[in-house]
Formats: structure tokens, C-alpha cells, sequence
């Protein structure tokens, strides 16, 4: 099969679908592999890199679009990108389509097969896609809110894990997952005070043991989240729903009534983000304030380590790319349960759940589409 990676286009993106290593498997397997042109090179992988793997390297994105049977990717087709999809692609990469409207009335128009690594599930209902891309900026969520808690980003003054003689910084994180469980690593190494919030006993028990009185676990409804919100100094929103809009736990008076100069990180912001205030930011321009306080909400915070996060997130793709690439769409998700929970768009049709509801759109269940 044609696999086409293109270079990422959007505002400072610098991950790539590919690594070398997962394009010589490929090759070895048979497939031909499409790169642009320096298309790693910002993850620190170079064309020569990819021509020893066994890549043809190709001068522009039109092209690989053009020859490809699969686009992989690694954020949501930009506006040009969504303009070359050929109807019967298949597009495997992050899709996010509960947060973006018109990308996925544009997506059903392409009548292309579209596969979020977002939803793809594992046996215990996780999402094993997601997750390292969800530890990174779990990890990422603390260094970011620890930078915009200095005074020269318009935050309080505070050093995160205090000195000798004052107390560090109180640090709420919202969800125990993989994105709250990777910020308590980080935030506990620091010296952080750190509250992590989740409705799951069990979860927080899980956290506790690996912890223990390193963080204060706190079930979500026995705390008065107005209080502990009011109080913190930097707080960090890793709150999902796997493939739907992320609730809105933090409302717009929560964050009038935060310091002056404290800090909201929302890991969310990827599926709307769970606080009322927030809005989409880059890399370029990371943070702004609304009530004085820090609001930063860079929606692929993974991207700032791009060699890390390239060689984290192929670990977890590549599986479900050979079978793909190997047997077919078809045969692949009909024979998995799995994976068949990353389609959310197939031939015209909304194949999530989630991502209709959202948009109050037509909803199909994908082991339908797949026969009809």
C-alpha cells in the first residue's frame, strides 16, 4: 500500500507522522513509504534518514495527497490539507472532531475514511493512542505552569516548589488520568502542594499508592471545588470524555475569584477545554489573561518536544497502521473492536457518537457503514 506523511502545517507543529524506524518496518513489509521534504527535520530527522529506511522523499504535500492510499498525520487536517483528500483516503491521525465543526463537515464532503487516534480503545476502555501524547503534556502542563508563574509572564512571582522557610506553590490538578497522574510527576518532583481531583475512588486510591503523601487526592463530590480553586496557584485541566467536547467544570466566576497572577493550564483545550475562559493558543503566543489571571492553552502542547513526542506517539500508532496497511480498512476494523472505535468518519457518515451529538448531526454506528 502508498503511505504518504506529510510535513505538519500547523502553527509551530514539528512532530511528524513517521519516525525512520516505523518507515524501514513498513518498507520491509513491502509498503511504500512517501515524505516530504523535510518533513522531520524540526523532530531531528533528516531526509537522508528517511531515504535509509527505505522513503521516497517528495518535494510537495499535493503530491503525496495525490499518490497516497493512507495520510498519516499527526494533527487534524488545516483548511489546504482538507482540500486534497481524495474521497475513499484513509486519514489516520489526531482528529479532535467534537471541538472542530467545520473540519468535520468538511471531512464528510471528502467522503474519505478518517481513523482519530483519539478513540482508538484498548481491552479495559483506554485509550492507548492518546496516552502518550496525554503523558507528554501532562508533563509539559507543570513546566508550562511553573514558567507562567513568573512575574516577567504576568504571574504571581511564585517559584513552584518554594524555598527554605516559604511554602511551594498549591498546585489542583482536575482528572486522574494519564494527563493527571503525568502532572502530579511533575508537580511532586518540583515540591509542589498538589491536590489531584477525580469522581473515581478507585482512581484516586491508584494514585495514592503510587504517590502516597506526596499529593492530596480529593473526590470530586465531596470538595468545594469554589474554595480549592480560589486558593491554588496554578491549576491544570486534564479533564475527558474520549471523542466529545470536554466539559466545562470551571465556570467564569471560579476564575474571578482566583489570585491575581495565578495560573490555569487546560491540557483539554484539544476537545474545547473544561474551563469556561478558555480559547485555543500557540506555541508563538501562549498565554493571556482574563481576571488577571494566566490562561495557557496551547492545543498541541506535545509539539513543543517534537523528537520526543514523534518517537513516543509512533510506539503507540504503528500497530494498528501495519494492519491497515497489511489487510485493509475493511478486514482490520470489522475484525476489532478496538479499533474500530477510532472511525468517526466514513464515507460521508459520522461513525462517532460523540462528535454527532456535538454537531446535532446524523449518527451511524461504524460496523453499519462498514457494510452497507
Amino acid at each position: 500500500m502508498i503511505i504518504g506523511v506529510p510535513k505538519e502545517i500547523k502553527l509551530q507543529e514539528h512532530r511528524i507522522g513517521l519516525t525512520p524506524e516505523s518507515v524501514e518496518i513498513l518498507s520491509n513489509k513491502g509498503h511504500e513509504v512517501l515524505i516530504e521534504n523535510n518533513g522531520g527535520f524540526e523532530a531531528g530527522f533528516t531526509n537522508e534518514n528517511y531515504k535509509n529506511a527505505g522513503a521516497k522523499i517528495i518535494e510537495k504535500a499535493e503530491d503525496i495527497f495525490k499518490k497516497a492510499e493512507i495520510i498519516v498525520k499527526v494533527k487534524e487536517p488545516q483548511i489546504n490539507e482538507v482540500k486534497m483528500i481524495k474521497e475513499n483516503q484513509i486519514i489516520y491521525t489526531y482528529l479532535h472532531l467534537a471541538a472542530a465543526k467545520n473540519l468535520t463537515e468538511e471531512l464528510i464532503k471528502s467522503k474519505s475514511i478518517c481513523i482519530a487516534y483519539e478513540t482508538v480503545t484498548d481491552d479495559n476502555g483506554r485509550l492507548p493512542l492518546l496516552a502518550p501524547m496525554s503523558a507528554v503534556a501532562g508533563r509539559m502542563s507543570i513546566q508550562a505552569g511553573a514558567h507562567s508563574l513568573e512575574k516577567n509572564q504576568k504571574g504571581r512571582g511564585l517559584l513552584l516548589g518554594g524555598a527554605p522557610g516559604v511554602e511551594p506553590a498549591n498546585i489542583v490538578i482536575l482528572g486522574g488520568g494519564v494527563v493527571g497522574e503525568n502532572a502530579a510527576i511533575i508537580a511532586t518532583g518540583m515540591r509542589g502542594k498538589v491536590y489531584v481531583i477525580d469522581k473515581s475512588k478507585k482512581r484516586l486510591n491508584e494514585l495514592h499508592e503510587m504517590f502516597g503523601d506526596k499529593i492530596i487526592p480529593t473526590e470530586s463530590e465531596k470538595v468545594d471545588l469554589n474554595k480549592l480553586v480560589s486558593e491554588c496557584d496554578l491549576l491544570v485541566g486534564g479533564v475527558l470524555i474520549p471523542g466529545a467536547e470536554a466539559p466545562k467544570l470551571i465556570t467564569k466566576e471560579m476564575i474571578k475569584n482566583m489570585k491575581r497572577g495565578s495560573v490555569v493550564v487546560d491540557v483539554a483545550i484539544d476537545q474545547g477545554g473544561c474551563v469556561e475562559t478558555s480559547k485555543p493558543t500557540t506555541h508563538a503566543n501562549p498565554t493571556y489573561l482574563v481576571d488577571d489571571v494566566v490562561h495557557y492553552c496551547v492545543a498541541n502542547m506535545p509539539g513543543g518536544v517534537p523528537r520526543t513526542s514523534t518517537i513516543a506517539l509512533n510506539k503507540a500508532t504503528l500497530p494498528l497502521l501495519i494492519k491497515l496497511a497489511d489487510q485493509g480498512y475493511k478486514k482490520t476494523l470489522q475484525e476489532n473492536k478496538n479499533y474500530l472505535a477510532g472511525l468517526n468518519v466514513f464515507k460521508g457518515k459520522v461513525t462517532f457518537e460523540g462528535v454527532a451529538k456535538a454537531f446535532k448531526l446524523n449518527y451511524t454506528p461504524p460496523e453499519k457503514a462498514l457494510e452497507e
